[in-house]
């Protein structure tokens, strides 16, 4: 059949899809509801490997997925038990029909004002109606926002990166380039920012259209509005659908206002705080780290109480050591970096032989290694420990050694872990973390 919406078939068919639409709102929701509930463990497993792994490409892509998970997780659960009253109060009316204010007998003040502010029954199931149908569109919109949003801030990087970065190297004329896009960007986020608040003002003023069109244009394709942009006209000239979808965003606000609360037990400690002398840190520990998503956070030890004359320590690898170590050996910094997002479909020669020449020099690099980092327990120093490259607990990777505790009386200690930071032309000594631990030797 041929879509044709102009004709009366057409609008017939929709009429009637209209009148049965919430038993498909229904089984859509109940579905969704329960794949997005799969969805959001798995989800949360990945964003803390992503953070972990300082991969921000990724974790952004993770961010904007959880969040779009929980705006509709929450909408379709509201949904659904809107739904769920909607079904009562039918059965209710097919039961008991309308209100019958005269039975109630209540006094004249308590009448007219329940009269009045509750009205028929019938009103109430129409609200009820009208609040589902609302509801089941606007989260999907909410996601197009945030997603515009993150689009928008993208678009800012990009060209940041691009056009600005490392500017005193570049040519003058692309400079100048990216400070256009950069000013256009900025202030068409002001202007339809001021639009979408104002409902609308800057296309109903008559010189305000003719500045604001351009910005519109461009913007209605960088955040893809030309998608969802016939749901929001049409919320926008419905007075209640208007006013429940601008409701919707600052509950949304509360709700995460009301999640960043914890509960403090103590005014002086919390599990949160750095491992020290008197704190023991459960992400500086391997036997604490058993779960999926829990990662080691800076350095780590075997467990809190030791019974071998050894003591294995892994460090996180993150990106400011190996920054670091460029600083320390200029050798080992190589002409392009490598780290960050890249494929591995195109490899050319030099690249080939530029891995061979890296390949040699991982034994400079983990020299280099020992010389920045240092440890000691208690007043005992090792100096130059020797590092191996491996991955831990979580396949989270790093570098990892182990020292000898012959010399080390039974008892508390403290391991200190060391490394130079270079400040400013000259590297000094800094305390890294201090892991608290206990040794008994059980030979």
């Amino acid at each position: 059949m041929q879509n044709n919406y102009r004709s009366k078939a057409f609008k017939a068919w929709l009429d009637k899809l209209q009148q049965e639409s919430w038993q498909l709102e229904l089984i859509i929701s109940g579905f969704s509801i329960y794949g997005l509930s799969q969805a959001f463990e798995p989800l949360e497993l990945y964003f803390n490997i992503s953070q972990n792994e300082s991969n921000s490409y990724l974790t952004t892509i993770l961010m904007i997925a959880l969040i779009s998970c929980s705006i509709l997780l929450f909408t379709l659960l509201l949904h659904v038990i809107l739904r769920g009253l909607w079904i009562g109060a039918l059965g209710l009316r097919y039961v008991s029909g309308d209100i019958d204010y005269k039975k109630l007998n209540y006094r004249p003040k308590f009448d007219r004002y329940l009269r009045k502010k509750v009205g028929s029954f019938d009103k109430y199931i129409a609200k009820l109606e009208d609040y589902c149908s609302i509801l089941f569109a606007v989260s999907f919109l909410l996601i197009f926002y945030i997603l515009s949003v993150f689009i928008v801030i993208g678009s800012i990087v990009a060209i940041a990166y691009l056009f600005l970065r490392n500017h005193e190297n570049q040519h003058f004329l692309l400079f100048v380039i990216g400070m256009v896009l950069l000013f256009f960007i900025l202030i068409g986020m002001l202007l339809t920012f001021l639009d979408f608040v104002t409902q609308g003002y800057l296309k109903k003023n008559k010189w305000l259209a003719k500045i604001y069109f351009p910005f519109y244009w461009v913007f209605s394709y960088l955040t893809l509005s030309f998608l969802y942009r016939p749901l929001v006209h049409n919320f926008l000239d419905n007075r209640f659908g208007k006013r429940l979808s601008f409701t919707l965003i600052p509950i949304y606000f509360v709700i995460i206002l009301l999640a960043s609360y914890s509960y403090n037990r103590s005014n002086y400690f919390s599990v949160m705080d750095d491992s020290n002398s008197f704190i023991a840190n459960a992400n500086n520990y391997d036997e604490s780290i058993t779960e999926k998503g829990l990662f080691i956070s800076d350095a780590s030890i075997p467990s809190k109480i030791i019974n071998t004359n050894y003591l294995p320590v892994f460090i996180e690898y993150q990106n400011d050591i190996e920054d670091v170590i460029f600083e320390y050996n200029k050798s080992l910094k190589p002409e392009q970096d490598k780290r960050g997002l890249k494929s591995d479909i195109f490899t050319s020669t030099n690249q080939m032989i530029a891995k061979n020449s890296r390949d040699r020099l991982k034994a400079d690099y983990m020299l280099t290694l020992s010389n920045i980092y240092s440890f000691k327990i208690d007043s005992l120093d090792y100096d130059n420990p020797d590092f191996i490259y491996a991955k831990h607990n979580n396949n989270q990777q790093g570098f990892e050694t182990v020292l000898s505790l012959k010399n080390i009386t039974e008892g508390k200690h403290v391991l200190t872990i060391n490394r130079l930071v270079k400040k400013d032309s000259a590297f000094i000594k800094t305390t890294l973390l201090n892991i608290p631990f206990w040794y008994f030797n059980s030979n």
